[in-house]
Parts: structure tokens; sequence; C-alpha cells
């Protein structure tokens, strides 16, 4: 079973808040709409699953439109979880959960033990069984979040909807809860559209990524090809220097200030100081490093400027002098590495070329001064 699209535009009433909406869901795929809050992101969501009606166009579920689907047909190939979970009364964790068997029980509502058993099941996948018999309205934000994808999960559609499944969720189940929906999509090939925030974890469990852009779909691609270039920055109205597209890190904007100290760093050895020093607010520079340094791309963002050489290439003269020229306009420099071989000898003499000009200080006295 698939979904697709053809001519939609979504809003409110006559209102459209985003034009022009083509995607379609293949079985096995995770599609993952990204973008600014207020963008239109869950509006797609709920108009896809009928709870707003298009403004213009046709989503079709298979071969017919989705207008033409019975509800209880619907809940056998579509299961939905949305930001805001249902609050019921006087319901424990298991039994909102077994509602998604629902549309598989006869007019009683009566469960089968095989319906019970794919209760269960949902229940451990998503770690709810601690919280099975709780009531779920005493349930967390994060806690309701895990059995409302549990619900989903027992209700056996082909076709997951999912809005923001990891909001509320700590680290830990952040991961359990994305590692669950992709091996739903890999082993039992269900066709996955959600939306998230998280865009380091959107690069790493997407096929397919919409970049919603206020009134319309920016980009699509995959996530090499969305996160390249500046198209992120561009989405989320941001300074390139914020985010790094390649691992999907944020920083702080840098200080527009004159540096004043510089860091020898290289290996990783730097990493925390970087971060300090961008906590303070103390603007540095950095170097002398290789571009393919695991420092590089954190130094890059965090300070005024870095003196690199490309990868597997020698630092070089060249590029020791213009580092000794950085030094030569900061009032301190902090060395970080310890071991000096043959590839970064360049950076042995920038640490005695700051300990002959009395600027080469440690850490500790860096914090004091």
């Amino acid at each position: 079973m698939n979904l697709h699209t053809e001519n939609l535009s979504v809003g409110y009433g006559k209102k459209v808040v985003v034009d022009q909406v083509e995607l379609t869901l293949q079985p096995g795929q995770i599609v993952t709409l990204i973008g600014p809050n207020g963008a239109g992101k869950s509006t797609i969501l709920k108009t896809i699953t009928r709870q707003l009606d298009p403004v213009k166009g046709v989503v079709y579920l298979g071969e017919k439109q989705l207008s033409t689907w019975q509800e209880k047909e619907i809940a056998k190939e579509l299961s939905v979880v949305m930001t805001h979970p249902v609050s019921p009364e006087l319901m424990t964790c298991r039994e909102v959960v077994s509602m998604g068997r629902y549309p598989y029980t006869g007019r009683m509502g009566n469960l089968t033990a095989q319906d019970n058993e794919q209760v269960e099941k949902a229940l451990a996948l998503v770690h709810g069984e601690d919280t099975a018999d709780c009531w779920f309205h005493e349930l967390s934000d994060g806690q309701k979040q895990r059995a409302m994808l549990a619900r989903a999960i027992c209700q056996q559609t082909e076709i997951m909807v999912l809005d923001e499944p990891t909001s509320y969720l700590d680290m830990r189940f952040k991961l359990d809860i994305l590692k669950v929906i992709r091996t739903l999509a890999v082993e039992e090939k269900k066709a996955i559209l959600m939306s998230l925030h998280e865009l380091d974890l959107t690069q790493k469990i997407s096929d397919l990524i919409i970049c919603v852009d206020g009134n319309k779909i920016s980009d699509i691609g995959t996530p090499e090809e969305i996160f390249t270039g500046n198209r992120i920055q561009k989405l989320y109205k941001i300074d390139e220097g914020c985010f790094d597209p390649e691992t999907g890190a944020m920083f702080l904007s840098k200080e527009e200030k004159s540096p004043e100290v510089f860091v020898i760093g290289g290996g990783g050895a730097a990493l925390p100081l970087y971060r300090k020093l961008s906590r303070k607010q103390i603007p540095f520079v950095a170097g002398i490093l290789s571009e393919n340094d695991v420092e590089y791309r954190v130094a890059k963002a965090g300070a005024q400027q870095v003196v690199a050489a490309k990868a597997f290439f020698p630092l070089g003269q060249e590029k020791l002098e213009a580092a000794k020229a950085l030094l030569d306009s900061c009032k301190w420099c902090v060395g970080k590495v310890r071991d000096f071989g043959p590839g970064n000898m360049e950076n042995q003499a920038l640490l005695a070329y700051a300990k002959e000009k009395n600027k080469l200080i440690s850490e500790e006295e860096l914090w004091q001064r």
C-alpha cells in the first residue's frame, strides 16, 4: 500500500498554509518533514490523515482517494500519532494501547488472545511494560508519547504517520524509538511519514527529507542531498557558521571581536576548550589543523579564524608563518597538544614561538586572568 498526493494545497478553511504538496510514500521508506515552527508540517500531516480537508487537490491511499474510504477501513491501513496525545480518564496505559486493535474487533470490542499478544508486543517495543497498568492521565508526557506509538504499532497498519514522535523523550528513549521506527520500515516494510525537529536524528533515520519552508516545499531529497551546502541554513534562516550540514551539529554564533586567545590543538585535544571559550564568549583563533582533523569543524564554527591545511598535505612553513601572525595579534596562547609527530612539527615550532613571546599559558591560568 502506498500513499501519494496530487496537486495538494493544505490549510484552514480557504486559507492556504502550504501550496503544491507533492509527495509519494512507498513501503519500507521513511519520509521526514523538516522546517521551522509554523511552517506547516503538522498541517500537511493532519490533511493526509483526514483531520483537515484539503484546500485543493487529492490524497490517495492506494488507488483510491482517501476521502472515499470508510473510517474503519482507513484504520486498518493507516495509523497516526500526533503531537498532543489523547487524555482519557480512568483508562490504563495498556487500555489506551489496546485501542489500536479496535479496527479488528467486532461490535462488542472484545479483544482476542491474538489482540492482547499484539498489545504486549507493542508495549515491549517502546519499553512501556513498567507503566502498562498505570492510569494514562497520570503518566509523564514522554510516557504518554511512547504509549501512543505503541498503540499505532499494534494497529498493524502498512502506513504510519507520526508528528514529532520523539517529543518529550529523553536521549535514551529518542534513540530507542527511532531504532524501533527504522526496524518497522526495514523489516516489516512499513511506509512511515513523520515530522522531526532534531536535524541530527533526521539525518540518520530518513530515506527522504521534505523541507517545508513557509508556504511551499523548498527541497526534496535524500539526507546526503539535503545536508550539503547551505540548504538547512536557508531553511531555518540561520547564519551558515551556526550549523555544520555534514555532522548535523549546531553552534552558538561566534563573537565578532578581535581574538584574545590562540589555541594550538589537534586530534581532539582542544575540543572542550573551544566549547568553553564559546560559552564564555571569549573570541579565539585556532591552528594549525588539518581539514580532516576531528577538531576542524568545531574550531571553524567557534573561532574567529582557523589556520588549516588540506587533508593529507603537510602543514608547511606558509601555514606556520600565518599562524605566527595571528598569534602575535592575541594576548595569550594555550597549547593543548602534548605529542608532536612528523605530521605536526609546525605546531611544535608554533608552541616554542608562543613561549618565546611570553604568551604561552596553561588553560588553568587562562581562566584566572
